[in-house]
């Protein structure tokens, strides 16, 4: 048995681990560190999107080699609304994650197809009966289900297409709600990412996690006719069933993980409440843990769970939302309270999605004729004051 030691072991190599090794490597190049991942490839085989104005510069800064499409424009449309929002939208990819993943960290820290079957404050035991030890353990091995979390969910699948001929769109469309609603709210998110290549996600806001994947990218073909787009081949295939934040209590949750190993990403809850994106929250913590003065586990695990708890208090609003979505809407007709929203401003529009809307943005988009039944909504909300 061989021993190797390590300042910072990240367990589970997906998007939260890395960016937090490449946050490390960039402002803490002394640190040693350790990602282990069970798969072939860091970050598996995603596509992560976000707005522009949902980082700053220092966030722009890290993720600027991940991201492989920037548009200056998106869109969306619903049977009532359609409209352009000139904000600016990119797309990391897990191509582009992994290879800086390789390019910036040392081999001896780098492990893949290495499954691990425990974890301490202070080693990681892998498959092989290996144990690295390290002064930190962090655990990014992924979202876990929670008794103590009330979720709905977000699930889609994605092809990644190339036509006979140009598609004529110039940027994203963020939401298409013109389609067939099935299983709760069902839209199309489809990103451009050549003239003659594209992204189409067919998604849904739904109560459970079943997701029939065959009948789904059947949808995604249809869609592709429908816009007098023929595809030509399917270059690749993602797919996801994503958290919708309802209601929970985060101490109780984060208490269920082993003392002194910080959970991080989807484990803690990091997402936005509403529309799932896990990107800038992944971002802003990378760059809070390498901001730390002390990087010993005890205090990176105080300080993520600090953080955790924080970013959830402060988004009671959304969940609120959400429960108006999930309890309030019926399923058939949840497409009516986004498209209202889809109304207001755009800078509003872009706070909500940056997670920063202020009094008067959460004042807006609660006054007005409701898209939902309005005493049912009321009760809703009474019970929660």
């Amino acid at each position: 048995m061989t021993s190797s030691h390590y300042d910072l072991i990240l367990v589970g190599g997906g998007l939260s681990a890395s960016l937090i090794a490449l946050a490390l490597q960039k402002k803490r190049p002394e640190i040693r560190l350790a990602i282990i991942d069970a798969g072939e490839r860091f970050g598996g085989n995603h596509t992560w999107s976000s707005f522009a104005s949902d980082l700053d510069a220092e966030g722009h800064a890290l993720v600027a080699p991940l991201i492989a499409h920037r548009w200056p424009e998106n869109q969306i449309r619903f049977p009532s609304v359609s409209r352009a929002f000139d904000v600016g939208y990119q797309s990391a990819t897990s191509e582009r994650l992994h290879a800086a993943i390789t390019r910036t960290l040392p081999a001896e820290g780098r492990f893949l197809a290495t499954p691990v079957v425990a974890t301490t404050p202070t080693s990681v035991t892998l498959a092989d009966q290996r144990t690295l030890t390290a002064n930190a353990v962090i655990d990014a091995r992924g979202q876990k289900i929670s008794d103590h979390l009330e979720l709905g969910f977000q699930k889609f699948v994605g092809l990644e297409v190339e036509f006979a001929g140009p598609h004529g769109l110039k940027g994203p469309i963020i939401m298409d709600a013109t389609v067939d609603q099935h299983d709760g709210y069902r839209f199309v998110y489809v990103l451009p990412f050549t003239p003659t290549t594209a992204l189409i996600e067919d998604t849904y806001y739904a109560d459970g996690p079943v997701l029939d994947r065959a009948a789904v990218a059947a949808r995604v073909h249809a869609y592709a006719a429908a816009q007098g787009w023929q595809i030509v081949r399917t270059l690749r295939e993602e797919d996801g069933v994503l958290p919708i934040a309802i209601d929970g209590d985060i101490e109780a949750h984060l208490a269920a993980f082993p003392p002194g190993i910080a959970p991080v990403g989807m484990s803690a809850a990091l997402f936005h409440p509403v529309t799932g994106y896990s990107f800038p929250d992944a971002v802003r913590l990378a760059l809070h843990i390498a901001d730390l003065p002390d990087l010993s586990g005890a205090a990176i695990d105080r300080a993520v769970r600090s953080y955790a708890t924080d970013r959830w208090n402060e988004r009671g609003f959304y969940r609120l939302l959400n429960k108006m979505l999930f309890k309030v809407a019926e399923p058939q007709l949840r497409w009516k309270v986004l498209q209202r929203f889809y109304t207001l401003r755009p800078s509003l529009v872009g706070r909500f999605y940056a997670g920063h809307s202020t009094t008067y943005d959460k004042m807006r988009i609660l006054t007005g004729k409701p898209p939902v039944p309005f005493w049912k909504a009321v009760r809703l909300v009474m019970k929660d004051i």
